[in-house]
């Protein structure tokens, strides 16, 4: 008896992209996805520093003015995810999941929560502990929230994803009450090894737990940020 194959994941990786231009694509790709025109997709990107404010986010969450964003040369944009204010930048690990619900399971709060497990794992492949807090998504290591999640769905197709501080610069964080939380702080896998770990290591250990945890065959379609071995 033959198996039925495991549906594939395309993954694509961007490099350093502005990041208007990669919520274009995004866009693009969630029309296909919903039109049945191309697999799930999972994009990895870094972005120039920017912050995004989701949908019913609070703005007094900018803790920076105007022009201090402009010397700093941080970009501030309001965005059509969940959530509040978070940073996005440099040695972030950014993935968008560009995944049909349900082709997968019709539920977005399980989503939620693979999500954070396949983060949690891969956390864990370096020693880490990570954890979860009841009510809030997102991956913590003791107080403090080493990765952010937020996610748009249109008829059951999701986009956006999830933002893995691996050798962020953490002072970014300094102009933001990051998703609203004055509770907790932000960490790095670099500050919290005490060494540096490369994106591209991150990435392959990321998709061998989405292969997992989602039950789908990674499929690498490029490697522009040189991925060894991936074409």
């Amino acid at each position: 008896m033959n198996e039925t194959p495991t549906p594939p994941c395309i993954i694509r990786t961007l490099g350093m992209m502005d990041y208007d231009d990669a919520w274009e694509l995004q866009k693009t790709l969630q029309r296909k996805r919903i039109a049945g025109g191309i697999p799930d997709t999972l994009l990895f990107v870094q972005h120039p520093p920017v912050y995004t404010l989701g949908r019913g986010g609070q703005f007094e969450h900018l803790l920076f003015h105007e022009q201090e964003l402009k010397e700093k040369g941080i970009a501030f944009r309001h965005v059509d995810r969940g959530g509040d204010i978070t940073f996005h930048g440099p040695g972030q690990l950014v993935g968008y999941f560009i995944v049909d619900l349900k082709a997968l399971y019709p539920d977005l709060h399980r989503f939620f929560r693979d999500i954070e497990e396949i983060l949690i794992r891969t956390l864990g492949d370096y020693g880490l502990s990570a954890s979860r807090r009841e009510g809030i998504t997102g991956a913590w290591v003791g107080q403090d929230k080493v990765a952010a999640i937020g996610l748009e769905v249109r008829r059951w197709v999701t986009m956006h994803g999830f933002a893995l501080n691996v050798h962020t610069d953490l002072s970014y964080f300094e102009g933001i009450v990051p998703c609203g939380l004055s509770d907790t702080g932000v960490t790095s896998i670099e500050k919290l090894l005490g060494r540096r770990i490369e994106l591209d290591e991150v990435m392959e250990r990321v998709v061998v737990h989405v292969e997992e945890v989602l039950d789908r065959r990674g499929v690498w379609e490029s490697a522009n940020v040189g991925v060894k071995g991936k074409t």
